[in-house]
C-alpha cells in the first residue's frame, strides 16, 4: 500500500522523496490516465502555495486537458499559445514569475500569478505538458525546475 511520508527535510531532500513516492505509486500500473491522475494528486499534496497542478495531453496537434487538481481549466490550448502551448511547441520548460508579463498568457484561473510548465517528451515525441500554477508571483525557482523535470522523467517511465 502506498504511504505518504512527512516532508521534513530541505527542499532537495523533499523533492527526492516525492519522486521516490511517485515511482512507488505508479509501479506496475500501466494505465496512463490513472498514473497521471495520481501524479497530479501527489504534486497537489506535496507542493505548497499552488492552486493548480495537472496535465495537458497532445491530441490532433493541440493540448487537451488531462487529469488535474484545482479549479476547472481551459480545455484546449493551441501549440505555441500561452505558457503551456509555448513550452510544448519549444519542447522546453518555462518558468514564468509573473504571468501578467507573459505575452499571450491564457488566464484559465485569474488567481494564478506564476507558472511552471514542463514538456512531457518520451522517445523524442511530445506527449503533453505538466502545468503548475501558483497564486503567488515568483513562486517557482531553479530548484523547482530541476526537480519537477526529474519528477516528469520518472512519470514518463510509467506512461
Amino acid at each position: 500500500m502506498f504511504e505518504v511520508k512527512e516532508y521534513s527535510g530541505d527542499r532537495v531532500k523533499n523533492y527526492e522523496l516525492v519522486i521516490k513516492q511517485l515511482a512507488a505509486l505508479l509501479d506496475g500500473e500501466p494505465n496512463q490516465i490513472a498514473n497521471l491522475s495520481n501524479a497530479s494528486a501527489l504534486l497537489n499534496q506535496f507542493l505548497d502555495r499552488i492552486n493548480w497542478s495537472g496535465f495537458y495531453l497532445l491530441e490532433d496537434g493541440e493540448l487537451v486537458l488531462g487529469p488535474f487538481q484545482g479549479l476547472p481549466a481551459c480545455v484546449r490550448i493551441p501549440l505555441g499559445k500561452g505558457v503551456c502551448g509555448t513550452a510544448a511547441a519549444n519542447k522546453e520548460t518555462i518558468v514564468v514569475q509573473d504571468v501578467n508579463q507573459f505575452p499571450g498568457h491564457i488566464a484559465c484561473d485569474a488567481a494564478s500569478q506564476s507558472e511552471i510548465v514542463i514538456p512531457l517528451i518520451k522517445n523524442g515525441k511530445l506527449l503533453g505538458v505538466l502545468d503548475i500554477d501558483s497564486p503567488e508571483k515568483s513562486r517557482f525557482d531553479e530548484v523547482d525546475k530541476e526537480y519537477l523535470e526529474k519528477f516528469a522523467e520518472e512519470l514518463l517511465r510509467h506512461i
